[in-house]
C-alpha cells in the first residue's frame, strides 16, 4: 500500500508536523538513478556523477534528520547505499574497459574476432532482396 507524500508529511508529534527530509528523498532518487545508469554499462560515466550527488544529498539528509520533527534517516541511508553501490559498479566497469582497451593483445584478439565475423558474411546480396 503506497502512502502519498502529503499523507507522509501530515503526521504530528506534540502539535508539530513531522516532515521527511527532502535531501534524503532526493538522495534515494539520485542513488537509484545512478544504480540504473551503472547497470546499463553505457551510462556508467553518468552513474559516477549521479552517485556523487546521491552521496552528498545522503549526508545532508542524515544531518537534517537529526533536527527535531524531521524524519528520513532510513531514506537517506538508502540513498547512501545505492549511490555507493553505483559508484563501485560504474568504477569497476570503467576501469575494466580502460584496462581492456589499453591492453594491445586484447585489442588484437578482438580485432581478429571481428575480422572472422566479417569473413563469414556473404559477398553478394541475395537476389530476393534486390528484385523488390
Amino acid at each position: 500500500m503506497a502512502i502519498s507524500a502529503a499523507a507522509a508529511n501530515s503526521g504530528t508529534q506534540g502539535g508539530h508536523k513531522i516532515k521527511t527530509s527532502v535531501a534524503a528523498v532526493f538522495a534515494l532518487v539520485f542513488g537509484v538513478c545512478a544504480l540504473v545508469c551503472a547497470l546499463t554499462v553505457i551510462l556508467s560515466p553518468a552513474a559516477l556523477v549521479l552517485g556523487v550527488i546521491a552521496l552528498i544529498l545522503a549526508a545532508a539528509g542524515i544531518a537534517m534528520s537529526r533536527r527535531p520533527h524531521v524524519t528520513g534517516k532510513g531514506v537517506a541511508i538508502g540513498g547512501l547505499v545505492t549511490g555507493l553501490l553505483a559508484l563501485i559498479v560504474s568504477g569497476a566497469l570503467i576501469g575494466g574497459a580502460a584496462t581492456l582497451l589499453n591492453n594491445r593483445s586484447a585489442v588484437d584478439r578482438l580485432d581478429k574476432q571481428v575480422q572472422k565475423l566479417k569473413d563469414k558474411l556473404p559477398n553478394k546480396v541475395p537476389s530476393q532482396i534486390t528484385n523488390k
